[in-house]
């Protein structure tokens, strides 16, 4: 098949862009001709170097406004490009690239699929943007789709709400690559960097340090912890997403400063090292679509604590750790328990690294999103 992927901006962080780089290197692995179009900017990373086997094309972006890359050179390369493909699969959902791509994939009449990646809700910051967005350009984005891919039941229900079809509904996990996570960094490594003692317990979040990550919950339900649990430390990592200096200001609020250790971010082997080195992870998000940093961790062997609000929970519980609802008193006893109970956290550790094998790698995922393609190219 020849494919095109379309995603609004490059770096090779979080879920919106870490899942069309590994479905777009998977799927040229199964012998597809697959091209990515992205976004570019002065100070991004651009696919390009990173997929030799996929044919990229990275746009010049002119004008960014909340995040909405402008990528006019997009508009020339689709009109000319989009008539040689099969199937188109589109990455997010409020994007330039998608209003283009979606108009010439309409007049060529070829089939394409709307993947949102937690996108849709307009309850977060820029609603009335993303309402306006909604009414020129979305509802026709959205019904002009063959198929939408929603990561969890939770997604499946915001399409529904949005007027989609339960039948144009496809149930898409996202997945981790695992050859990374074959030759981990020996246990230690990120204690010795940052002053950690082998007998310390250490609880770890690592992503984006944005208020709907729940990391003042986590803050508190810590300084409550800490009160009785003697050698313990909160390691958070990733970068500031606005929130960074709000949440310094409430750990020291709370007389937890010394205690709490920010790294910023850390990525490939660094990021492994500190997950390696966690003896749990937490992922106390508000919201949260799915959660990749929990199969991260679970890849790692490290056991998980998150919240019900996250789209993953359902697959976690029990499984490869707690999950809790998003309150400060549940939030704390779990920590508690699990970090009083080691063979809970080794049972845990071992089921989530096997649950990813089983379940979440992106050979199978690759399988299904190609099923897909499939059965809409055979029924036209």
């Amino acid at each position: 098949m020849r494919i095109l992927h379309v995603v609004d901006f490059p770096p090779l962080h979080g879920g919106s862009a870490v899942v069309p780089y590994q479905m777009s290197k998977q799927l040229s692995k199964n012998g597809h001709e697959v091209t990515l179009y992205a976004s570019q900017t002065r100070s991004s990373q651009t696919y390009t170097n990173l997929l030799p086997e996929v044919r990229v094309h990275a746009f010049n972006t002119w004008l960014s406004l909340a995040n909405f890359q402008v990528t006019p050179g997009l508009i020339g390369k689709a009109k000319d490009e989009v008539r040689h493909f099969d199937i188109i699969h589109m990455h997010n959902y409020r994007t330039f690239q998608n209003m283009v791509v979606h108009h010439y994939a309409r007049k060529y009449g070829i089939p394409y699929v709307l993947q949102a990646h937690g996108s849709l809700t307009t309850f977060f910051r820029k609603g009335w943007l993303k309402r306006t967005f909604d009414t020129v350009w979305g509802y026709r984005i959205l019904e002009g789709a063959a198929k939408v891919i929603a990561v969890t039941t939770m997604e499946a229900e915001q399409y529904k709400s949005m007027g989609v079809s339960e039948d144009k509904i496809e149930i898409v996990p996202h997945g981790v690559d695992l050859a990374e996570f074959d030759d981990l960094p020996q246990k230690g490594e990120f204690r010795r960097k940052y002053g950690l003692s082998d007998g310390q317990m250490v609880i770890l979040y690592l992503g984006r340090i944005d208020k709907i990550k729940g990391l003042d919950l986590l803050a508190k339900s810590f300084a409550d912890l800490s009160k009785t649990a003697v050698g313990i430390r909160l390691v958070i990592v990733g970068p500031d997403s606005g929130y960074l200096s709000g949440l310094k200001r409430l750990v020291s609020d709370l007389r937890i400063g010394d205690r709490v250790i920010f790294t910023g971010p850390l990525y490939e082997r660094d990021k492994l090292k500190a997950y390696v080195d966690a003896d749990v992870y937490v992922l106390p998000s508000s919201y949260e679509i799915f959660g990749i940093t929990v199969l991260e961790a679970c890849a790692c062997g490290t056991p998980v604590v998150i919240t019900d609000c996250c789209g993953i929970a359902e697959a976690i519980k029990g499984q490869a750790g707690l999950v809790v609802a998003y309150d400060e008193e549940e939030l704390q006893q779990a920590l508690e328990a699990m970090l009083s109970d080691e063979r809970m956290r080794l049972d845990f550790g071992r089921r989530g690294r096997l649950l990813v094998q089983e379940r979440y790698n992106w050979a199978r995922i690759a399988g299904q999103i190609e099923g897909i393609y499939r059965s809409l190219l055979s029924n036209q």
